[in-house]
């Protein structure tokens, strides 16, 4: 059996099979079957979403970037709709370890933020109160940005073009992906 064989194999059955919002209720699944996952040889984590919380995609790749440390083969496989928070999951796995499904889809956006900011007090307290949103938005920014390294790294995407299109919600169809470079193959 040839490698690209092997690996298809080894990509028709994820160890840890994650659906939903990337909420904390994910990570909690997400450890829960990493803990019951076998701890050596190459470990798939198949995920389905349409997006959720960054911070908590950040984490789980954060957690697969320390597993791959050592040497261990982690793939990522999205399957049908690897949206928003998803692909910030994604971006934790290098090119060559992630692969999506037939006739999914990736989708790379600007993080949001919903906040009413009501003054009240001295008009000096008022001003450290904007300068701490602006600070909360521009900290955010670097955050997202970073992320876009990181999806585009290795990729035949340019940090500039992920970041231009990301405020229109860029939907990639994966057929596209592959030919972009953002993913080594559709399975």
């Amino acid at each position: 059996m040839n490698e690209q064989s092997k690996r298809q194999t080894v990509l028709t059955s994820p160890q840890l099979r994650l659906i939903g919002s990337v909420d904390e209720a994910m990570y909690a699944e997400f450890r829960d079957q990493l803990a019951n996952a076998p701890t050596e040889g190459p470990l798939v984590v198949a995920i389905t979403t349409l997006g959720g919380n960054p911070e908590v995609a950040r984490t789980m790749a954060d957690d697969i970037r320390l597993l791959r440390e050592p040497g261990r083969e982690i793939y990522f496989l999205g399957k049908s709709a690897v949206y928003s928070a998803g692909a910030t999951f994604m971006a934790g796995f290098p090119v060559s370890h992630r692969f999506m499904t037939k006739d999914s889809s990736l989708l790379i956006h600007e993080r949001q933020i919903a906040k009413t900011i009501n003054l009240s007090g001295p008009l000096k307290s008022c001003i450290d109160q904007l300068k701490g949103a602006l600070n909360e938005i521009e900290h955010s920014i670097e955050i997202e940005e970073a992320g876009f390294r990181d999806i585009v790294e290795g990729s035949n995407v340019s940090f500039e073009d992920v970041r231009d299109r990301a405020p229109e919600n860029w939907y990639i169809g994966c057929e596209k992906a592959k030919e972009l470079g953002l993913i080594a193959e559709v399975i």
